[in-house]
């Protein structure tokens, strides 16, 4: 099928020798206009096929052209190669599949093949344009090189080349003046050299950045000094000829010397900072004279500065591609570091943007520590209290969690904790990520909190030693104490009633056992949820359990109870900012509706904040506890069999509270009589 011209250009046709280096190729492999895939024989190995990054000039179908490269393998000696180019007219390939180039060394007859698959069936009439990098060959050696179809269809191409052969490398010696921060170099006697500092990358040895880009023509039997910016591992000395194009050599001397090199590594490193916290990823691209390809980990500092100590996290190795370092699920804080690692070097490189996503400070309330956190992104945050034995703070149980949900606009979330011995501190970290840092925060109680404090101090001492003697007292036949919940309700309208009702709280999961549920205590349960869902959910699991509703009442409740019954519009109550209480009622109203008066709720109050007349009608069928004076009945409604009043009413704790309260400037507590209906 072929034509009459192409059988002409099947002649072998012998061309003048090609001198000169040509550009360096890295790996086999074949550019074309069409998607292709590649064979070769065992002497090559495979090549991979692709499409050309830049288009060069066209051939002219029917083509085959071979050009000088010099073939840079990895870890191998760079050799003299041949450059295929051949282009085919399509219209004339019909159903040609693909291509064969085969390859013969004359002198060593060292043959080879390669072809050329195209994937597709052609679909256009542009010719076929095929580049081959490149068929290594001995300096000094003849190559054949034939084309033919596959499957054939008579088509011939042949063109034949000689490789010059290379003169031998210019010779120099160097020396190295560390104090002079210079490399002084030495030509012999004999022809002059140009000789310049360079570093080495992958193929090509890339000039030094000015002003320390130097190429100088040095004449036989003198000597050059020549300065560099940093001693990094891959600082070469290329010496060559004055003409264009002749042989190098190169020599890089402080590739294996790490003592030499490490003073002044990480100083050549320029660290770009991508870290988002938005993305709650860590991202750095390193910017280096040499390829280094360091390791990169997690650590943390304990404080902003420079020379402070890093520690470790383990299993946190961030993933690299092409000098970009990238970790995902973290928190992004300046004080959350990459460490990179080459050799026995490494280097602490933190984010460079000081502003972190979300804030924490700690106040005191009573017994209560109270976080306030402000975040701009969607987050779930959990907090321990500790103690601080020998410079650590390690994290106790249990564990407090508050959630700000996804497609919320930021804000402030608040989280208390009960401070069970003074001086205790709250470690504070994001629960939603892989790697965050723990923050510490240890509150300053000053003057300004001994009175709110030392009414929470006696309060917890009182309602401690009455759970003991009352844990003494009696026995129920029910179960454990930890068996029956209790869903502990309120209305947050004043600092010291919010304190108690967290004392008290606590009093009963620590001294009783009780499996207390409170609001503050189940922030991210509550977020996720919603309030309603929340409290719902809540008093079906006490109810299945047969436990209780404790609510603790105060003037505030009173005056929120007036607001919702009465309907007001707009929004959350005041002084209620989850509408617990709001719920609460809408939840006890529908009981009470039902006939069930109310069963599984008891109501308390504490005496120096509330009085009898201050609890609606509608709720006093609910039995009602005075407090502290009527706790032991509130521990017997709670535990389910009423304890003997004598034996939980220790006789000095009237007078105690009495006591506080005077020194607290408010009346002392009256006597209210009974427990319900008042």
């Amino acid at each position: 099928m072929g034509s009459s011209v192409l059988l002409a250009a099947a002649a072998l046709l012998l061309l003048p020798p090609l001198t000169g280096t040509g550009a360096a190729v890295t790996r086999l492999r074949v550019s074309s206009n069409f998607k292709c895939w590649a064979t070769a024989d065992s002497t090559l190995s495979r090549p991979r096929c692709r499409r050309p990054s830049r288009a060069g000039p066209a051939l002219n179908a029917p083509a085959l052209e071979l050009g000088r490269a010099r073939l840079c393998l990895h870890s191998q000696r760079c050799q003299p190669c041949l450059r295929v180019r051949l282009a085919l007219p399509s219209a004339e390939l019909g159903d040609v599949r693909g291509l064969r180039l085969n390859f013969l060394e004359l002198g060593s007859n060292r043959a080879s093949w390669l072809q050329v698959w195209r994937r597709h069936r052609a679909a256009g009439s542009s010719p076929w344009q095929v580049q081959f990098d490149c068929f290594p060959v001995e300096s000094g050696r003849q190559v054949l090189v034939s084309l033919r179809t596959i499957p054939d269809r008579g088509w011939t191409l042949s063109r034949s080349r000689l490789v010059a052969a290379e003169l031998p490398g210019p010779v120099f010696t160097h020396t190295w003046v560390p104090e002079e921060r210079a490399i002084k170099v030495w030509v012999p006697e004999g022809p002059a050299l140009m000789v310049r500092l360079c570093h080495q990358l992958a193929l090509e040895c890339e000039e030094l950045p000015r002003p320390f880009h130097q190429q100088v023509l040095v004449k036989g039997g003198h000597r050059i000094s020549l300065p560099y910016e940093f001693l990094v591992p891959c600082l070469c000395i290329e010496a060559s000829y004055p003409h264009h194009d002749s042989t190098r050599s190169k020599r890089c001397p402080f590739r294996d010397q790490p003592a030499a090199y490490v003073p002044e590594l990480w100083s050549s490193v320029r660290f770009h900072d991508y870290s988002a916290s938005s993305k709650d990823q860590m991202a750095m691209v390193l910017s280096a004279s040499c390829p280094l390809h360091p390791r990169a980990t997690l650590c943390w500092r304990e404080v902003a500065a420079e020379a402070a100590p890093c520690h470790d996290i383990p299993n946190s190795t961030a993933s690299e591609e092409d000098q970009a370092y990238t970790l995902d699920k973290v928190d992004v804080h300046p004080q959350l570091c990459f460490r990179f690692s080459y050799g026995n070097s490494s280097h602490v490189e933190c984010p460079h943007r000081p502003e972190t996503a979300w804030n924490v400070s700690v106040s005191v309330r009573g017994l209560q520590l109270r976080l306030h956190l402000i975040s701009s992104i969607p987050a779930a945050f959990s907090a321990s209290l500790c103690q601080r034995r020998g410079g650590q703070c390690e994290p106790e149980p249990p564990l407090y969690t508050v959630t700000q949900p996804e497609g919320s606009a930021p804000g402030e979330l608040a989280l208390l904790l009960p401070m069970q011995v003074l001086g205790s501190c709250v470690l504070v970290w994001r629960s939603d990520v892989r790697f965050a840092r723990k923050q510490l925060l240890c509150p300053d109680v000053s003057r300004r909190h001994f009175g709110l404090l030392g009414l929470a101090l006696v309060l917890g001492l009182v309602v401690t030693v009455l759970l003991l003697n009352c844990r003494g007292a009696w026995r129920p036949d029910d179960g454990p104490a930890g068996a029956r919940p209790v869903l502990l309700l309120y209305s947050p309208d004043s600092e010291e009633h919010l304190g108690l009702v967290c004392a008290l709280a606590e009093r009963l999961r620590a001294g009783l056992g009780c499996d207390v549920r409170l609001d503050l205590w189940e922030a991210g349960g509550l977020g996720q949820a919603g309030t309603l869902p929340w409290l719902y959910a809540q008093r079906s699991t006490v109810g299945r359990q047969r436990g209780t509703v404790l609510l603790l009442w105060s003037r505030g409740s009173a005056r929120l109870f007036r607001r919702w019954r009465g309907g007001a519009a707009g929004g959350d109550p005041p002084g209620d900012a989850h509408d617990i209480f709001g719920a609460a009622m809408s939840c006890l109203h529908g009981e009470l509706g039902a006939g069930g008066r109310g069963r599984g709720w008891v109501l308390a109050y504490f005496s120096r904040l509330c009085s009898p007349r201050d609890v609606p009608r509608p709720l006093r069928p609910l039995p009602t506890y005075r407090l502290p004076r009527q706790l032991p009945g509130l521990m017997g409604a709670l535990r389910g069999s009423p304890p003997a009043p004598r034996r939980c009413c220790p006789g000095g704790v009237g007078g105690l509270l009495h006591r506080l309260g005077a020194r607290e400037r408010s009346p002392p507590p009256r006597h209210m009589g009974a427990a319900t209906g008042t």
